[in-house]
């Protein structure tokens, strides 16, 4: 057991990125899809008070899920949208408000590919498939080519408005980590076949994406230890990637995993307890000198002191952990040690813990968590139904699917 205070120093160190920035702790609060921006690719001011919450909860770094560079690929209708047409102003106050207190603030630069909502997208990935019920059209040469330059375009614009630097989102089963994966990837041109092949477009954007920003302007990227998909990306694979990476400008790895295939379950659903990912980690660490977050499965401050301790990480990424307790850093910096206490349910509906949670995070926005008592069942009524009319907003606003 790690003793209380050497927790505290062990998560109160700062961190220096290669880029030169520096993280003020090892707690980051990891990307979530929140869906609290306004059906038209622009933050509210409920989304702009949530990030603030947790800069004054006194995390590092806070990390926006699922930022869309091209309104016809996004995740969810509430997702943010980077464009020459975003509201800047609301951009801007959304990162002077969400970077107070020396906290980072990196919107997550995505691409749902073949995961595309899809009322409001036709969803495209690296190869036309055909699974069951899961269909999707493949991608032209020409357009995968177009991508590192949308990925640059939209963190230019991030840096311009005051984002304090971005993580390109290369896990979870969207777009780049469809084609690294080879359950999505089956090319057999120059993106496609050997992990060297399938990871060259992940290599080109970060390249396009330096150059646009800078060598003083934090680049992170999250990636999975593997798909946990039979004939997705392996952990093999994975370290083969993590190699890669060590070969170019990125400046922070979150290692997490698992897919948002249809049918697949999130490894977020899990009730084992424990952190899932810090032995992927220490291996990865053998390949690599860029600082590592893990995220997945950490629940209290002792297992945040041991992976830290262990070395095989160099900050800890926390979501849910976070939308239970948005002040959760400071409280464990603190020696508040306490870990929030997490809900249990009878029964499981599938997509009703990820509903209940993004409620919750609507209801933190608004400062109305004390009196949050919504079961699963209407978690996923109120969470389709506000898609539903953001999905109709975002039709208004960005052209028909």
């Amino acid at each position: 057991m790690i003793e209380g205070t050497d927790i505290r120093h062990l998560m109160g160190r700062s961190l220096e990125l290669p880029c030169g920035a520096e993280l003020k702790n090892r707690l980051v609060k990891s990307a979530m899809s929140d869906s609290l921006a306004d059906g038209e690719g622009n933050p509210t001011e409920a989304q702009i008070r949530l990030y603030e919450r947790w800069a004054k909860g006194g995390v590092a770094l806070s990390i926006i899920g699922e930022v869309q560079g091209d309104p016809r690929f996004p995740e969810k209708p509430g997702n943010l949208v980077f464009s020459a047409d975003s509201d800047l102003l609301t951009l801007q106050a959304l990162a002077r408000r969400a970077s107070v207190e020396g906290a980072h603030i990196w919107p997550q630069l995505g691409h749902a590919g073949a995961l595309s909502h899809s009322a409001i997208s036709r969803p495209t990935g690296p190869s036309a498939l055909q699974i069951g019920d899961f269909a999707c059209a493949g991608m032209s040469v020409s357009d995968v080519e177009q991508l590192p330059q949308l990925y640059a375009r939209a963190a230019m614009l991030a840096k311009e408005v005051g984002f304090t630097g971005v993580q390109i989102h290369a896990g979870h089963g969207f777009l780049l980590s469809q084609f690294l994966s080879p359950l999505f990837n089956r090319r057999n041109d120059q993106y496609g076949g050997s992990i060297e092949a399938r990871a060259r477009i992940v290599v080109e954007v970060i390249d396009r994406v330096r150059r646009a920003v800078g060598p003083r302007f934090p680049v992170g990227i999250k990636i999975n230890s593997s798909d946990q998909l039979e004939g997705g990306l392996t952990e093999a694979d994975a370290l083969e990637l993590v190699a890669m990476l060590d070969r170019t400008s990125v400046d922070l790895i979150e290692v997490s995993g698992g897919t948002y295939f249809p049918g697949a379950k999130a490894c977020t659903d899990n009730v084992a307890s424990g952190p899932y990912f810090v032995d992927f980690s220490a291996r990865a660490k053998q390949v690599t000198c860029i600082p590592l977050q893990a995220t997945g499965g950490f629940k209290t401050g002792d297992q945040v002191g041991a992976a830290l301790a262990s070395r095989a990480v160099d900050a800890v990424g926390l979501a849910r952990t976070m939308v239970l307790n948005p002040a959760l850093a400071n409280d464990w910096l603190s020696g508040q040690a306490a870990a929030p206490a997490f809900p249990r349910f009878e029964t499981v509906p599938p997509g009703g813990i990820t509903a209940w949670y993004t409620m919750l995070l609507t209801a933190l926005a608004n400062g109305n968590e004390s009196r949050f008592e919504v079961d699963l069942s209407s978690a996923i009524r109120l969470y389709e139904e506000r898609d539903e009319m953001r999905s109709a907003n975002w039709r208004e606003r960005f052209g028909q699917a």
